[in-house]
């Protein structure tokens, strides 16, 4: 055994590494799962019990030795290509034009959502994206045993779970209700993220808008009223909105906001499943449990809150179908945007 390891130590020590053939033969031969070094370990058993503490030692010291000269040649050999084809640069070749895009579709309409919100007096409040458990899950009501708090639909990052990454962009009404005093009115855009597969619907990272009212006195008729406005202002005057019994931990009574289809204009189609309505939101009267946790006195103040993903407007505004385009950062899908103000 000790024979074959100095033998192939030789080999190592001789062999050619001048091209890439030579060095992808000497991986191979020397490095690679079915290569002598991985042959020799195998043959390790056979060694008598004694003698194996030190033929293991040389086996180590041989395989570090032959990834050392793989990985020398390697990075000789890209230096000397690297050089070689900055020499041969064909300067009569044409220029490569210098092609920009235009501002992403998502800062136009999240722009677009803080000016409609801004005409009726709300404020924009934003927050930290990297949060804990008291302000993404407990203030807001959220159960011990909800769904949420799993690692296979959060970003987690302690192994108490105390820190993660936000997964909505509630957490900020929280931190704006524990900083001030009612009247509160704002809204709150940001980027949120989930554990969940990227498709042609969903993205483990998105943009979300979020709004709250907290007043004396605020009623339910405030919260439909607000979000009239917002959908005639964003789609056109002849939206229509219906709101669709729902829960969340955080509101009661809650509700789904949807609105007339903007394909097929309320007459039924396959992007509406031939209902006439697309979902766009939840929304709901926020929650005493909610305001009590952050200090505000549930007998004296009441409050609405609603959310909608940016992403989801962005692609009913404009007909986009694949929701994977807004982060490939493609300039022709960019340029398509150029004469939206």
């Amino acid at each position: 055994m000790v024979e074959k390891i100095q033998r192939v130590a030789q080999e190592i020590e001789a062999a050619q590494l001048g091209n890439a053939a030579e060095l992808e033969q000497f991986r191979i031969a020397y490095i690679g799962r079915k290569g002598l070094i991985a042959s020799l370990f195998d043959d390790l058993k056979q060694v008598a019990p004694e003698q194996r503490r030190q033929v293991g030692q040389d086996l180590n010291r041989l395989k570090n030795r032959a990834q050392e000269r793989f990985d020398q040649a390697q990075e000789q050999l890209a230096n000397t290509t690297d050089s070689g084809n900055a020499n041969a640069f064909d300067f009569s070749l044409p220029t490569v034009p210098n092609t920009l895009g235009t501002r992403h579709p998502l800062s136009l309409v999240r722009n677009e959502i803080n000016r409609i919100f801004s005409r009726i007096g709300f404020n924009i409040s934003e927050g930290p994206e990297m949060e804990d458990d008291w302000h993404n899950f407990t203030a807001l009501n959220f159960p011990e045993n909800h769904p949420a708090r799993e690692m296979q639909d959060t970003f987690f990052l302690s192994q108490d779970r105390d820190k993660l990454l936000r997964t909505h962009t509630s957490t900020v009404q929280v931190r704006l209700m524990e900083m001030q005093k009612p009247p509160l009115r704002s809204i709150m855009p940001g980027r949120v993220y989930r554990n969940e597969a990227i498709s042609a619907r969903a993205h483990m990272v998105f943009h979300q808008v979020e709004g709250l009212y907290v007043d004396k006195n605020v009623s339910f008729a405030d919260l439909k009223q607000t979000l009239y406005y917002f959908a005639k202002e964003m789609f056109g005057q002849d939206t229509k909105i219906r709101f669709r019994p729902s829960f969340f931990p955080f509101t009661e009574p809650s509700a789904e906001i949807d609105i007339t289809c903007l394909i097929c204009k309320g007459e039924g189609c396959n992007i509406c499943k031939y209902s006439g309505w697309v979902e766009i939101g939840g929304s709901g009267m926020v929650d005493p449990n909610v305001l009590q946790n952050c200090g505000i006195d549930p007998e004296v103040y009441s409050g609405f809150a609603f959310g909608m993903g940016i992403e989801r407007i962005t692609m009913l505004k404009y007909q986009i179908k694949d929701l994977r385009l807004f982060t490939e950062n493609d300039v022709r899908f960019l340029k398509q945007f150029e004469g939206v103000i």
